[in-house]
């Protein structure tokens, strides 16, 4: 049996499949593959680990049929189809929870760092704009007892809740598909529906799936009903906000200030202006970037595909109606 690992992964999950007897293969450069050689590769190997920006479609599933899984090296799976997947009869996994709380520790980073200024503070430092007292200029906000909207109250947005409402005592009010009482007796969060989750929130976090009904969703209409003094962060998908609308709300006052992880697209052009803006942080899409974590991801994807191999359910399945259930 051959797995085929679309890009360099931690170590755990290639030796875990090595001592399956599993033959790995790894794609040796850091490019992205092309489309044309997903396919060659693929045509070859009995499953797949893959990253979140290879494209699976319908025609490349419908070519490779013959997997017996794929696996996505993340939490989000918005880059294959997946009704597809299900229909030629290849179960489709992912890696939950062990990034949840690396994530969100960014999403908490961003957010600070945008209502302190930070990166714009240490951007005068390097360009020796570090002058003396001035106690009106360069004020950020502060977060002491503010509102936390969360987009998409899961296992990262809840680790996003607990962060803020235990570190600034936040009010914490979140706007889901549907309710999720445990949580809300936990954090005394309130659901509430989206254009109240604008209105209401100082803080509006993303922690959603990227999916037609999430895709721009935080255009400029939404900004306009958000509060002057909001942050927003998004460390979910650059789907899902309008990034000319994110840029016309900062410019025109709308909102205080945003963080980003992601972008639209990605990466992102050194010369964009948001990345000059002072009331701006943006990362390059590393929620999941620590040592623990990728390194549970590797084996999180390997334990996938290995269960495929043996005709077993993936343990973090997608797509549980491949089974028939």
């Amino acid at each position: 049996m051959k797995v085929y690992i679309t890009r360099k992964i931690p170590d755990t999950g290639i030796e875990f499949l090595k001592s399956k007897g599993i033959e790995t293969i790894v794609w040796p450069t850091r490019n992205p593959m092309s489309p044309e050689e997903l396919n060659t590769a693929a045509a070859s190997v009995d499953a797949m680990i893959i990253m979140s920006g290879d494209k699976i479609d319908a025609k490349f599933l419908q070519n490779n049929s013959h997997l017996k899984a794929i696996s996505n090296y993340a939490v989000g799976f918005d880059n294959i189809d997946i009704a597809a997947a299900t229909k030629f009869g290849i179960p489709i996994g992912n890696t939950p929870d062990v990034l949840s709380e690396a994530t969100a520790d960014i999403a908490f980073l961003l957010m600070l760092n945008v209502s302190r200024k930070a990166f714009y503070h240490h951007k005068r430092i390097l360009n020796r704009d570090w002058d003396t007292f001035q106690p009106t200029l360069n004020l950020g906000i502060s977060l002491r007892d503010k509102t936390l909207g969360v987009f998409g109250l899961g296992r990262i947005g809840l680790e996003m809740a607990r962060r803020c409402k235990y570190a600034y005592n936040m009010n914490i009010i979140y706007h889901n598909r549907s309710r999720n009482e445990e949580i809300e007796k936990e954090l005394d969060a309130k659901y509430v529906d989206f254009d109240t989750l604008l209105k209401e929130s100082d803080v509006i976090s993303l922690h959603a799936a990227l999916t037609e009904e999430t895709k721009g969703r935080f255009n400029a209409t939404a900004f306009s009903k958000m509060k002057k003094n909001a942050i927003f962060v998004n460390t979910a998908r650059g789907g899902m906000h309008d990034e000319k609308a994110l840029l016309a709300a900062l410019e025109n006052g709308e909102i205080w200030g945003a963080g980003l992880d992601v972008t639209n697209p990605e990466p992102m052009q050194a010369d964009h202006p948001l990345l000059n803006m002072p009331n701006v942080c943006i990362l390059p899409h590393i929620g999941s970037a620590t040592q623990e974590a990728r390194s549970a991801m590797s084996l999180r994807a390997a334990e996938n595909v290995f269960a495929g191999l043996e005709g077993k359910i993936l343990p973090f399945i997608v797509n549980k109606e491949v089974y028939g259930c």
